[in-house]
């Protein structure tokens, strides 16, 4: 008896709260179709971005791509019976960096969105590098350095170099012994320390020879069991000024 009292109470418990729970939505019925409402919906719009990002970001990469089929494409004319039909071929060195460039600028102005797609920072990198070789250098320092403010690393490490390189053939030494010094504090893996030293030692070899020296006599100490880095610094004080 006792066993079916509490059974019996128990029943009732639930039977009162279903009779809660349909009056609480018969009360509130307009609040929760709403709510319901603007949960679909932006459940929607959160999948649709996703697409939409998705999209966006494999159309980036495809561009991307083709620009740097033409950056890395053949220059002259194709050697008889070579069969390179899908290889850009330019009579020129300039014409083809003309024509990346285009190409790096259009991804670069065509993929706003926010986030944008990674193949846009890798696309402005590129541009300052086919302005240097055009021997646009005012161009290429400002597109490189718009570059190495982008949030990826790799890329704007690689953005920095590119721009201390252009800074040290405009004169601008200084500057670009500081944005080497950057990179050496922050190595990477396209940038890394001893690359950053090296190239700081080379932006002193006409200026400052001696200086170049004490550097490149850092960078073999720090480097003494790398090979390839004692070779390179060996070669460089051999050809170094005294």
């Amino acid at each position: 008896m006792d066993r079916l009292t509490r059974h019996q109470l128990k029943h009732d418990e639930f039977k009162d709260s279903l009779v809660t729970a349909e009056e609480f939505i018969k009360n509130h019925a307009k609040e929760i179709i709403n709510y319901t409402i603007i949960v679909i919906v932006v459940v929607g719009l959160v999948v649709g971005l996703k697409y939409y990002t998705d999209r966006q970001e494999a159309s980036a990469n495809a561009d991307l791509g083709a620009a740097l089929t033409t950056f890395r494409g053949y220059v002259g004319q194709p050697t008889p019976g070579q069969d390179t039909p899908n290889a850009a071929t330019f009579a020129t060195a300039q014409e083809k960096y003309k024509k990346a460039l285009e190409q790096f600028n259009a991804i670069i102005n065509k993929y706003t969105m926010v986030p944008r797609p990674k193949a846009v920072d890798i696309a402005r990198y590129q541009a300052g590098v086919c302005q240097s070789l055009l021997d646009d250098h005012a161009g290429a320092i400002q597109t490189l350095t718009e570059a190495s403010t982008v949030h990826d690393a790799e890329i704007a490490s690689m953005a920095k170099f590119a721009l201390a390189g252009e800074l040290v053939r405009s004169g601008k030494t200084e500057q670009a012994v500081k944005l080497y010094q950057e990179l050496a504090d922050h190595p990477t893996l396209d940038v890394p320390q001893a690359s950053a030293l090296l190239a700081m030692g080379d932006a002193y070899r006409a200026s400052q020879p001696a200086k170049a020296r004490e550097i490149y006599q850092r960078v073999a100490k720090e480097f003494a069991t790398d090979p390839t880095v004692a070779q390179a610094i060996q070669q460089q004080i051999a050809t170094l000024t005294p």
